[in-house]
């Protein structure tokens, strides 16, 4: 299973200073058009203190140009393994376009203000559901899960105002590294990687 990717040159001279730019240039990109479901999904890669690592996809709601904002219950497995360890790295795999982007940096939650801004946006049923969900703990059944929605359901009704879960929130991971893959044929791909470095940014170019 082989494919010949065709693509143009990714040059240094392409890219913006800043590396979040440079994501909402290609995020805009893979966005339009509809050719990938979901552009805004993402893989969150979490480890333990000893180095146990775990992954899931998750989907970005917010970046600028302090970083990347995912939602979760912060019981669930990466909502604990990033109190425990903040190193945490992302994935947005936007393979129609041969094209990834890879970030390494540091977890931590936002405000409860702002988590309650975005809950407020949220489908009344995405509402209840973060409720009903204790994420990542071992549940009975399914009908289990669908009796503590419908329990919720009737204490709150389309139209009346879900409060925001205690223990439910974003975290923003502030980026120390962003690389930005460009597939080609015979894997003569371009990797262009920004590091932070004090109050800027360094860009090298990696082999494929």
């Amino acid at each position: 299973m082989r494919e010949q990717y065709r693509s143009e040159d990714f040059l240094e001279s392409d890219l913006s200073p800043d590396p979040m730019d440079q994501f909402a240039r290609w995020f805009r990109q893979v966005a339009v058009g509809g050719v990938l479901h979901e552009p805004n999904a993402m893989v969150v890669s979490t480890a333990t203190p000893d180095g146990r690592p775990s992954s899931r996809t998750v989907l970005l709601k917010q970046y600028d140009d302090r970083g990347f904002v995912f939602f979760t219950n912060y019981g669930s497995r990466k909502g604990r393994e990033l109190a425990a360890n903040r190193h945490v790295s992302l994935l947005f795999p936007w393979h129609p376009m041969a094209r990834q982007v890879i970030v390494s940096g540091t977890a931590s939650r936002i405000s409860r203000e702002e988590t309650v801004g975005y809950f407020r946006t949220r489908p009344h049923g995405s509402q209840l559901g973060a409720w009903a969900s204790d994420q990542s703990t071992v549940i009975g059944s399914r009908e289990e899960l669908i009796e503590r929605y419908e329990e919720l359901a009737a204490r709150y009704p389309e139209g009346e105002k879900v409060p925001a879960p205690p223990d439910w929130g974003g975290f923003r991971v502030v980026p120390e590294t962003i690389e930005f893959w460009q597939g080609h044929g015979n894997r003569l791909h371009d990797r262009l990687r920004y590091l932070r470095e004090d109050e800027g940014w360094r860009v090298e170019r990696l082999c494929p």
